[in-house]
């Protein structure tokens, strides 16, 4: 509800995690043509399954943002970008990934040591009329939605549910998660 997916839209996720991986997985049921963007293999490779139509290692390229546009119509940018993760490179990544017009949706907060102070190319944003937008949670008013994706099969959020552990290990998963040594999305069943 940020920003504007439609079909045939280019977005670029940048950032495989859990909330990441949701959003390749709903862009791709709206429609869109998504680029999945991580450094981890296995992540992208759960995000092909999850429907990204192509995938960047952010470690395996000198140019990130090239090497998203390369993917795209004439190589002119997506039509939206997602930061999933929130560091400094990854917020100008997504920013630098937008074609004229384009949306950045910021999900990922920054780290501690940046304390929500990251550069962005504000002149590039300015000339080629790019649009910010920041997103904190899902408000209960829009589950309806999610549930009539659900419903008529667009998403399967199970498919993002990669471990199942009980109450007693939640600390040890946390920890885990804040070491992005975590894939998809973790659940505590077990009480």
């Amino acid at each position: 509800h940020r920003v504007d997916v439609t079909p045939g839209d280019w977005v670029a996720v940048h950032g495989c995690g859990g909330v990441g991986l949701s959003a390749v997985h709903v862009a791709s049921a709206l429609g869109g043509n998504v680029i999945a963007i991580d450094v981890v293999p296995e992540k992208l490779e759960l995000a092909r399954e999850l429907g990204a139509i192509e995938t960047v290692d952010s470690e395996r390229v000198d140019d990130v943002p090239q090497a998203v546009k390369g993917y795209t119509e004439r190589s002119r940018g997506v039509d939206v970008s997602i930061d999933a993760l929130g560091i400094a490179e990854t917020v100008r990544n997504s920013i630098n990934s937008l074609g004229k017009g384009g949306q950045h949706l910021q999900i990922g907060m920054t780290t501690s040591e940046e304390g929500g102070d990251v550069s962005i190319p504000v002149d590039t944003m300015v000339t080629d009329e790019r649009e910010f937008y920041g997103s904190y949670g899902m408000p209960p008013n829009e589950y309806d939605e999610i549930f009539r994706m659900m419903d008529g099969g667009k998403i399967d959020p199970g498919k993002i549910v990669t471990e199942t552990c009980a109450l007693e290990e939640v600390p040890d998963v946390m920890d885990r998660l804040g070491e992005y040594d975590t894939m998809g999305i973790p659940v505590c069943t077990e009480f």
